[in-house]
């Protein structure tokens, strides 16, 4: 990522954002984790952010990317969630059976921007050994 230029602002804006489905269930599987990813591009392409890794565990995802200052984090965070629900809802309405008819995403989300400790790189190795190192990670069952 470089410096991006808009009509009034140069920035250069690195965050990561990590947040689960509801309850942390498992959903993120399959053609719903395909799903998903594609919408997360087309917003991104829509709203000209950019996203520079992206992880879709089953239980929970993570995004490193880069968006203008003109937008809060908890505005970017909304769009993603609420878009690529209305989505999954619309498109696969089985899944909002195994959310108990509740919502597809978690209320509330981690962030992290890139600073001079946080550097870009260990993000990105913390995304990967995410994807290598928790293929199979436990899920808690109640009967």
């Amino acid at each position: 990522m470089e410096l991006k230029r808009t009509s009034h602002a140069v920035y250069d804006t690195k965050y990561h954002l990590v947040w689960t489905p509801k309850y942390r269930k498992w959903i993120l599987r399959d053609e719903i984790r395909h799903r998903v990813k594609e919408i997360f591009e087309e917003i991104s392409k829509n709203y000209d952010f950019e996203i520079d890794t992206l992880y879709l565990a089953e239980d929970h995802v993570h995004i490193f990317m880069s968006f203008s200052p003109w937008y809060s984090i908890s505005k970017v965070v909304g769009m993603l969630k609420s878009i690529s629900a209305s989505g999954i809802f619309r498109e696969h309405p089985e899944v909002k059976k195994g959310l108990w008819g509740a919502e597809f995403w978690e209320d509330g989300c981690f962030v992290r921007t890139v600073g001079d400790k946080v550097s870009a790189e260990v993000i990105r190795n913390y995304i990967k050994y995410h994807r290598e190192q928790e293929k199979s990670p436990k899920q808690l069952e109640l009967f």
